[in-house]
């Protein structure tokens, strides 16, 4: 039976515009302010009780509710996904062919980035004349991505590695994953200056830039009926779309006051001044409760009895590898939300916030299973047990199914689309 697409393709046409961290909490911005959301002001409570906070790749939205000190509900997610960075001195010819130097972010599937037409993204910083005081200079952040394919790294040819069938197709991330990006004219024009080109500005000032490269193919429905959702980035801007589009349709009748935090950095450990580990949080939480006229002890109780949904894409079985997953816990692309959980506190699950999320679920008739990682091999982390031992939240890990993990391209089911987003929308309510 075919499901409906729509729900995937507005989440697909989300990520198409999103091929950074950045280019995420800008494409967010926008669908918060057409929906009435401002940008919050510590000195006064937003006049539509809808605001929003946002640094780099970083973006904290809040609807105040009717009663704005009560306990909340948080849904938190992560903007970032793994990739190839752009080296800050990139600049190379190798047998006649320039290359950019680049560096790996993240657990990269780095066999998945072969022979793929990659574009560049991101932010580049430069020099700006200073005020009308004449004194000193200042910088500003231009984002800015390519609008045609850029850049490939292309795989060796078998008949010059005629090993590979026996001992499968091995990569170093120094040597193997440096993109080629033209063919040298002689005038050797540095990367810098290609930059400044595109962006109109002088080559010297350009200063410095936060790029990186994305698969330029847009996002696709397969299956016999439709069933699937290929695209780059679901992990884990699925989970940041969905908790979107349930603040937004929260927003006009919400009781409680309800958060969506996205953050930065979860593929490289967080530790950031951008990271789920940072204080961060806690000062923008606080912030806004000051501007309310909360007081500080109402607003510590009102936090430590909130409930926080954390995001992230969970493990589908995949049926060519059924053995790598425990067995009494496979998970069905198009099965529902799964609720994760590890004893070692790899996740933030507990019985009390399962039992709340199944509860949700339940009432508003929708499947939930259960996701437990096999004991013999190295279990993944989120955000969650970060989050909730910097607030003191108790918290629940939810994510949808997929199929190919940080892989420059993954693969979920179209149903699960709607599902998480439902999921979530019962959550904050």
């Amino acid at each position: 039976m075919r499901v409906d697409p729509a729900a995937a393709h507005s989440l697909g046409e989300f990520i198409d515009r999103s091929p950074t961290q950045f280019h995420a909490v800008a494409t967010a911005v926008q669908m918060l302010r057409q929906s009435g959301f401002q940008e919050f002001d510590p000195s006064e409570p937003s006049a539509s009780g809808r605001a929003y906070y946002q640094t780099g790749g970083v973006l904290i939205a809040w609807v105040d509710g009717a009663s704005p000190d009560r306990p909340g509900r948080y849904i938190a997610a992560h903007t970032d996904s793994p990739n190839l960075r752009i080296r800050p001195r990139p600049d190379m010819v190798t047998a006649g062919i320039s290359q950019l130097g680049v560096e790996v972010y993240g657990g990269a599937l780095l066999n998945s980035w072969l022979d793929r037409d990659l574009g560049l993204a991101g932010r580049i910083t430069v020099r700006e004349s200073s005020t009308s005081t004449g004194s000193g200079s200042a910088v500003r952040d231009i984002l800015w991505r390519c609008d045609a394919p850029l850049l490939r790294v292309p795989q060796l040819a078998i008949h010059l590695d005629r090993e590979i069938g026996d001992r499968g197709l091995v990569l170093d991330r120094q040597r193997h994953m440096t993109p080629i990006w033209g063919i040298p004219d002689g005038k050797g024009v540095p990367f810098g200056a290609w930059i400044a080109e595109q962006i109109d500005v002088e080559p010297g000032d350009v200063l410095a830039w936060d790029l990186a490269c994305f698969d330029f193919q847009n996002h696709s429905i397969i299956g016999a009926d439709g069933e699937f959702l290929c695209a780059a980035r679901l992990d884990n801007l699925t989970s940041c779309f969905a908790g979107l589009d349930a603040l937004i349709e929260v927003a006009e009748d919400s009781e409680r006051p309800t958060f969506l935090m996205l953050f930065d950095h979860e593929e490289v450990g967080s530790a950031t001044s951008w990271g789920a580990d940072s204080s961060l949080p806690s000062r923008v939480l606080e912030l806004r409760a000051s501007a309310l006229g909360i007081e500080r002890q109402s607003w510590l109780r009102a936090l430590g009895s909130s409930v926080l949904l954390s995001a992230d894409m969970a493990h589908a079985t995949h049926p060519n590898y059924p053995e790598r997953h425990e067995p009494s816990h496979h998970i069905a692309l198009g099965g529902g939300p799964a609720i994760k959980y590890n004893s070692n506190e790899r996740y933030a699950t507990s019985s009390t916030t399962a039992g709340l999320f199944k509860s949700v679920c339940a009432d508003a008739g929708i499947a939930v299973q259960e996701y437990s990682h096999r004991g013999d091999m190295a279990c993944g982390s989120t955000i969650g047990p970060l989050l909730a031992s910097q607030l003191g939240i108790p918290t629940v890990d939810v994510g949808a199914p997929q199929l190919s993990m940080h892989s420059a391209r993954e693969m979920m089911a179209v149903a699960d689309v709607q599902m998480l987003n439902a999921s979530f929308a019962a959550w904050y309510r």
